[in-house]
């Protein structure tokens, strides 16, 4: 062993096929508390060691003295090894860089020293619409409206790979995001060439989406921020976070037969939910553990979003050395994850019971076939239970049998990295497909089937199991490998669905594999949802309705006038085992990939070739942000401002900045037709997120959005005070801006909670909000509102805002002196009434680091970017001391040679 004066840790070597990997020490930097530490923290114990620099001996005592009492307030900079996005969290943040890089540029600067330090991977996932289902060339059709109605994007992102460093976009037709991480990108270990020596480090990242957190179920430590926030990741800044609290969730017992992975993800997070975990890391242990497939691990770990925390993290295991194998991953590195792990004290032991915060235990042999719905991920009910958890929404005409009405299936999709990235699902859901075929059952006409993989890996396994045309003769032929439904691209509704609401006003129903069902999430009309595994949807599908007790009721009537229930469908663990040995071959994953990524139509995009974007005045697509720039300084201040928006609890990012299809009226059609676009086929707010103009147009247009201010105040829109008008939201942000009028928001519990998009606070930041007020906020949201320069303030818990009472004419004194503010410190508030009377009370900033004071007192991430550019240019372009970060080209897997630099 020897110790690097430049690491400030402990070296040591692994010998793996008799090659030498340096490594910092682990097991001699921690000594005995090691096993005493959970996993995540062993890794951001290892990640301090090896990039903190002179930071390291502090940042190292301050995880160590953790072990005291479980809690932290110490901060440490964690700097991931890579940052993964998708093209509608990517397109923002692209615009921010191509208006930083022009803002640079006026004013003197050199444009192209704005680059990414970190390897950026891109996947292309979340603008396919589901336009055309139970069609055999379903797949070809939608893939040519998706590069139809998104050329211009698709330019703007390849224009990114020839002007920025490191920076890789995965074409359309390669995946979801997060089943592209687990299947290919991920190495769990990896390794960096160093001055000529090789160096072993564990694999991390932070991803642009919620639902990074997927890849713990492989042990990859990686967690979802903002866009904003892994901008400042792209420049070299780390990401600065307290020494978390981590909750253990004690695993014990096993899943009963029938039982799947989905059942035991909606249980986790009906479970967790209960607690709050806004800020703090789960991880997993116990012997239960052992019995989940690294499949099942990754879909309790993709909900972790749904159950309100950072990660939900299994450490490395045979099982996890299992699915790198199947995978495609090769023998030598298998054994280096092995070697490593173990080296290193990162390798699960399940009898093992390191310190938490607290702890939850789970067990699994309580875990029941499960839905959650009707209208969020953590309402878990038993699957037969639909008929009681829907009747608060319905009117008293119930469907019945073959009949189409209240509680009837809409739409039925496998869809979402949640489900469809473990085969042992969607084979099971081909095997009731099977059985369904072969008893003659179909769907009933209304319902819109389809079937939406995270990756084109899945069409060859479940063809080879001769499963796919099982799911074809049902409806469930595959229409796209992207995000679909599970994120509002569900494409229009069937006739007789649309018929039936407007003549009769019917509620009708989504069933999918997804991870989220708030109202008008899965589609603009559609108030209920449910979640469900993808063998259930099918079974829901085959129903029509949800008006029945799935588990013990008939499905439906044989082409023989037999009753079939779901018992008669329903595959055994023996059966699913048999299928997925047929199914799987690993030498599909490389395959599969390198095909998708060759994408002829993806090749011949042209795209400019400068270091400056080229924008063009006429796009409806791209224009450059007006907050792309240097800035005009800090939000913070003593102020008195109007309540532009009083919004009760829930409201998603959904709610804020939409994501579905942009309506045939309304502000943002308006805009977009005045532009000579098609009233017809506008595309989706996702698509449109790199056009600041039409995406102000969309803000809190979801109809569920309830201004408190006014009960009649309608979605979209407020009330001027000083004319007294009814308006668009933005024209009175507009107005009170002209009239130099301070305003913000007032929110309840959960605000943000979903999607991690950054445009829910770049829009509230275009209206000028200088505040949020909320009872709670949901973390991403939170980092997203601070990094356009928004504070946000937690209420004190016997004010809400329906019992604040706020009225046209109140106004909100803040006194947030930028000089004074702290993480976590108090911040006085007044309510000024119209009426001359007043309330005072302390609310708390929801500011969590240093850094985070920072960024407000610079007026948010972009200014403060461009500051530290501007400072450094002129001085060396090199970091002092060794780069041990993981990022050299060794680390990554095979890049398409069309998006590859």
């Amino acid at each position: 062993m020897s110790c690097d004066p430049r690491l400030r840790a402990a070296v040591a070597t692994v010998a793996v096929d008799g090659r030498q990997h340096r490594i910092v020490d682990l097991p001699a930097a921690a000594g005995g508390s090691l096993g005493r530490l959970p996993h995540i923290l062993r890794v951001m114990l290892e990640n301090v060691l090896r990039t903190a620099g002179d930071d390291a001996p502090r940042a190292k005592a301050a995880i160590l003295n953790w072990l005291e009492t479980g809690r932290s307030e110490e901060e440490i900079p964690f700097l991931p090894g890579r940052v993964m996005m998708h093209d509608t969290t990517c397109g923002p943040a692209l615009v921010d860089i191509a208006g930083m890089r022009a803002a640079l540029a006026e004013a003197g600067h050199d444009p192209s020293r704005l680059n990414p330090v970190l390897p950026v991977d891109v996947s292309t996932d979340h603008s396919l619409g589901v336009d055309v289902f139970g069609s055999p060339d379903a797949l070809q059709r939608n893939m040519e409206r998706e590069f139809g109605r998104n050329a211009e994007r698709y330019r703007f992102m390849k224009w990114a790979t020839r002007a920025l460093t490191g920076f890789r976009v995965h074409p359309p037709g390669t995946g979801i995001m997060h089943t592209l991480n687990l299947e290919r990108l991920a190495s769990v270990v990896t390794t960096a060439e160093r001055d000529g020596v090789s160096w072993a480090m564990p694999d991390t990242l932070i991803g642009t989406d919620s639902h990074t957190p997927m890849i713990n179920g492989i042990g990859v430590l990686g967690w979802g921020v903002g866009g904003l926030e892994a901008e400042s990741v792209f420049f070299g800044m780390p990401v600065m976070i307290r020494v978390p609290d981590i909750v253990g969730v004690r695993l014990t017992g096993r899943l009963k037969q029938g039982v799947l992975a989905t059942d035991l993800a909606l249980t986790v997070t009906e479970r967790l939910r209960r607690i709050d975990l806004a800020d703090r890391f789960v991880e997993f242990y116990g012997e239960g553990v052992s019995t989940l497939s690294a499949g099942d691990r990754a879909v309790i770990a993709n909900m972790t979003p749904e159950f309100g925390a950072n990660s939900g993290f299994f450490p490395i295991d045979d099982q996890t050395l299992r699915y790198l194998s199947e995978t495609g991953r090769s023998a030598d590195h298998v054994r280096l994850v092995k070697e490593y792990a173990k080296r290193q004290g990162l390798w699960f032991d399940p009898k093992a019971a390191p310190r938490y915060t607290g702890t939850v235990e789970i067990d699994l042999d309580e875990v029941e076939v499960s839905l959650a719905g009707p209208r969020r991920p953590q309402d878990r009910i038993p699957a037969g239970a639909t008929v009681h958890a829907l009747a608060p929404l319905l009117a008293d005409c119930p469907a019945s049998e073959g009949q189409l009405g209240n509680g009837s299936v809409a739409i039925a999709a496998i869809t979402s990295c949640t489900n469809t990235s473990d085969p042992r699902l969607l084979v099971a859901a081909g095997l009731v497909a099977r059985k369904a075929r072969r008893f003659g059952l179909t769907p009933p006409a209304w319902v819109k089937t389809s079937l939406a993989p995270g990756s084109p890996t899945a069409e060859r396994y479940l063809r080879r199991a001769g499963l796919l045309e099982d799911l074809e003769a049902v409806g469930f032929g595959i229409v796209g490998y992207g995000c679909t439904t599970c994120i509002g691209n569900s494409g229009p509704l069937p006739a007789a669905i649309e018929q039936a609401m407007t003549e009769r006003g019917i509620v009708p129903v989504a069933v999918l594999s997804g991870n989220r069902n708030f109202p008008g999430r899965v589609h603009p009309q559609l108030e209920a949802g449910f979640l469900a595994s993808p063998p259930l949807v099918v079974a829901f599908a085959l129903a029509g309705d949800v008006n029945r007790n799935i588990l013990t009721d008939p499905v439906g009537r044989s082409s023989s006038g037999e009753e079939i229930r779901l018992a008669d469908l329903w595959p055994t663990g023996d059966e699913i085992d048999a299928a997925l040995a047929q199914a799987i071959d690993a030498a599909d994953y490389d395959t599969s990939y390198d095909e998708a990524e060759a994408s002829e139509t993806w090749r011949v995009l042209d795209a400019p070739a400068t270091d400056l974007f080229p924008w063009n005045p006429g796009s409806t697509y791209i224009r450059r942000p007006p907050f792309a720039g240097f800035g005009k300084g800090t939000r913070l201040g003593t102020y008195a401002a109007h309540p532009l928006l009083v919004l009760g609890d829930d409201i998603t990012t959904d709610h804020i900045s939409p994501a579905g299809q942009v309506p045939q009226t309304g502000e943002a059609a308006e805009y977009l037709v005045a532009r000579g676009e098609n009233r017809r086929d506008l595309n989706v707010f996702a698509s449109r997120r790199g056009n600041w103009e039409a995406m102000v147009r969309g803000l809190f247009t979801n109809k569920n959005v309830r201004n408190l201010l006014d009960p009649q105040i309608a979605p979209g829109f407020t009330i001027h005070m000083g004319s007294g008008e009814q308006l668009p939201l933005f024209r009175v942000a507009g107005r009170y801006a002209a009239e130099g009028a301070s305003v913000v928001v007032v929110a309840g519990e959960r605000y943000g909670m979903g999607s991690s998009r950054d445009w829910a606070a770049k829009g509230v930041a275009l209206l000028g909000a200088r505040a949020v007020l909320a009872s709670s906020f949901e973390r991403i949201h939170r980092s997203n509102l601070i990094g356009m320069g928004i504070l946000p303030l937690r209420l004190p818990e016997d004010r809400h805002p329906s019992t604040l009472h706020l009225r046209l004419g109140d106004q909100i004194l803040i006194d947030a002196d930028a000089a004074t503010i702290i993480p976590r410190g108090p911040v006085p508030v007044t309510i000024q009434r119209a009426s001359g009377t007043s309330e005072t009370f302390m609310a708390i900033a929801a500011i969590e680091t240093g850094l985070e004071v920072e960024i407000l007192r610079g007026g948010g991430i972009i200014p403060l970017i461009l500051q530290r550019v501007v400072n450094a240019e002129g001085t060396s372009r090199e970091t002092p001391g060794p780069d041990f970060t993981g990022t050299g080209e060794s680390t990554r897997r095979k890049a398409s040679p069309i998006t590859r630099r």
